[in-house]
């Protein structure tokens, strides 16, 4: 499912900014942009990352700034030695008879007058302490995003999966006329072939019966009926269950087909296909749900 979160945390020194987005994928995928160095991290957040998210293609972007206090306190400036370059100037003037004032690019060019504070790296142990709390801010936001997108297609799987227990009892309620469609099949040939037979004939009984038995379709109309069960108790269900639901989906599809191939029959064979159809649908829809 689809989602973003974001994150931030900063002590007296270093700012964590982290941003988490989430895109459909059926397997779970894990992308993470991290400063160089603190890629040793990269476990740990997909640790965490793994523990709540099972399906998706998460983009994990996480920056560490130096604070405004400590950007400050970056550059220090020896006064003694600037103070020292001041005087050879006002001695200079005094040897040449004249005033010859320093500029701002003489006092830049004197190696050492303005030094850059080496405050060096944040340490990995130090920055996972900034860095998770962050993490777990920016994930609670997208879970957030997610569950709402959750609401909507639980909904619409709900209503798809009606319809497919309306096309089963459709189903079921063609079903029992397929053998009485079947003798009155038989006998039409049989009396354009000029063979007549009476209603109560031994082998026109045992043919029904024999074909009644091929083309019976109670057990996986049951099968269908359990698997809607299951459906909507997954549905239900706080654990995820997205892969638990395309097995449903992939199981659906198998029982439609072999109530197509057993039935023998155009009018359940249409059913079947505006139910595979519906069924297509409901599955590309289980595709987002984690």
């Amino acid at each position: 499912m689809t989602g973003f979160g974001r994150g931030s945390q900063a002590t007296s020194e270093w700012v964590v900014s982290l941003e988490l987005a989430s895109v459909n994928r059926k397997q779970l995928e894990i992308v993470a942009n991290l400063p160089r160095e603190l890629m040793e991290l990269e476990s740990r957040v997909r640790q965490v990352l793994t523990n709540q998210i099972s399906r998706g293609r998460i983009q994990v972007s996480i920056r560490l700034e130096k604070s405004e206090a400590a950007a400050a306190e970056h550059f220090r400036i020896q006064a003694e030695l600037a103070l020292s370059f001041e005087n050879a100037f006002r001695a200079l003037s005094k040897t040449l008879g004249r005033e010859v004032l320093p500029s701002a690019a003489d006092f830049l060019r004197q190696p050492g007058l303005i030094e850059t504070k080496d405050s060096g790296t944040m340490q990995a142990d130090e920055a996972w302490e900034v860095i998770l709390p962050a993490l777990e801010d920016a994930l609670a936001k997208l879970n957030e995003m997610r569950a709402q997108e959750g609401e909507h297609l639980k909904k619409d799987c709900i209503e798809r999966l009606g319809l497919l227990m309306d096309f089963t009892q459709k189903i079921m309620t063609q079903a029992p006329l397929r053998p009485l469609r079947q003798r009155d099949l038989l006998l039409k040939r049989l009396s354009d072939l000029g063979i007549p037979l009476e209603m109560d004939d031994e082998r026109l009984l045992r043919e029904l019966a024999m074909f009644a038995d091929r083309c019976d379709i109670s057990e996986e109309t049951t099968r269908l009926h359990s698997h809607f069960e299951k459906f909507h108790q997954y549905l239900s269900a706080s654990e995820p269950a997205g892969r638990a639901l395309d097995f449903l989906c992939q199981e659906l599809f198998r029982e439609f087909n072999t109530i197509a191939s057993k039935s023998n029959d155009a009018l359940i064979a249409q059913t079947v296909v505006e139910a595979k159809t519906e069924l297509e649908k409901l599955r590309e829809q289980i595709q987002n749900i984690e």
